[in-house]
């Protein structure tokens, strides 16, 4: 059964000003139940990550300024949140919700976390909206408990997944591929096993047609036993930060690229939603939804 990881807290423990396009969480599952891409049956809400998951690739210090509250004010404008108990809960939820979902692919052959994909967070610090790394806790659960042995990360945010980059860097077990803008944020990249900088203004054919030639190569080479996958949606035309001009049926074809793939050579695959500002919450919406109805269409 396709497994779907949701929980109101993804949502409503933020301030409201920063509800927006955070939203998108609520209203796509409500999408997706109305049109009956998935039903009640198809949801899960995870719990809370524990310590020793999230402290397989954070630091302990880092942790405990999280947990206590204590980051400097230099580190919390990074961040872009307000720090506080409540947003501390709800990433331990996004992280936990991940780390399910990667449990639930190995069983089922895809599973989606409705939030989550925050690659901007590092070992030893939060930015841009991250505060803890889900792909990076999920991923080194599989690896401790030898449930995976060869993971690829396919981070196709339009940002850099600099974080997941710099906590794998050196590890062999771990392929990140970051297809990007090269100009957008942020500014100091990482560097991935792969990285894809792509130019302002790059259209479906040009992104289709590099995707597909890289990802082949990666996993013909690399021969992955697990996939994540990032799959913000801003790289829509429309999206107001992006400065890439996907458009809806070029950002679906780019999720049927990587689902087809992992499907056909039968490796488990857990997504993350990741970025999308466009200016109409609808567009957002449906570009996420189509991820879903994929996953569904293709796997089930």
């Amino acid at each position: 059964m396709f497994k779907i990881a949701w929980s109101p807290v993804y949502v409503h423990d933020l301030p409201p000003k920063h509800r927006f396009p955070m939203e998108k969480y609520e209203l796509l599952l409500q999408q997706l139940l109305y049109e009956g891409t998935i039903t009640d049956e198809n949801l899960f809400e995870p719990g809370i990550a524990s310590q020793t998951d999230i402290l397989r690739v954070h630091d302990a210090a880092y942790l405990h300024k999280l947990e206590t509250l204590t980051l400097s004010a230099k580190e919390i404008r990074k961040t872009g949140f307000p720090l506080s108990n409540a947003l501390i809960h709800r990433e331990k939820v996004i992280m936990q919700g991940t780390l399910d979902c990667a449990i639930q692919a190995l069983e089922h052959g895809v599973s989606m976390n409705i939030a989550g994909g925050t690659h901007h967070a590092y070992a030893d610090r939060g930015e841009g909206f991250c505060l803890l790394n889900d792909i990076g806790i999920a991923a080194g659960y599989l690896l401790d408990q030898q449930l995976a042995s060869r993971i690829l990360v396919v981070d196709l945010d339009v940002h850099q997944g600099n974080g997941t980059a710099s906590i794998f860097d050196g590890n062999e077990a771990v392929f990140t591929l970051s297809m990007h803008g090269d100009k957008n944020y942020p500014l100091q990249k990482e560097k991935s096993d792969m990285d894809i900088p792509l130019p302002d203004g790059t259209g479906d054919d040009q992104y289709l047609s590099l995707l597909t030639d890289h990802l082949q190569q990666v996993l013909s080479e690399f021969k992955p036993d697990f996939v994540f996958y990032q799959c913000g949606v801003d790289v829509l035309e429309t999206d107001k930060l992006g400065r890439i001009a996907l458009s809806l049926n070029g950002c679906e074809e780019r999720d049927a690229i990587v689902l087809n793939n992992c499907y056909q050579l039968g490796i488990p695959v857990a997504a993350s939603m990741g970025g999308g500002y466009s200016k109409s919450i609808s567009v957002i919406v449906e570009a996420h939804a189509n991820t879903f109805r994929l996953a569904n269409n293709i796997f089930f």
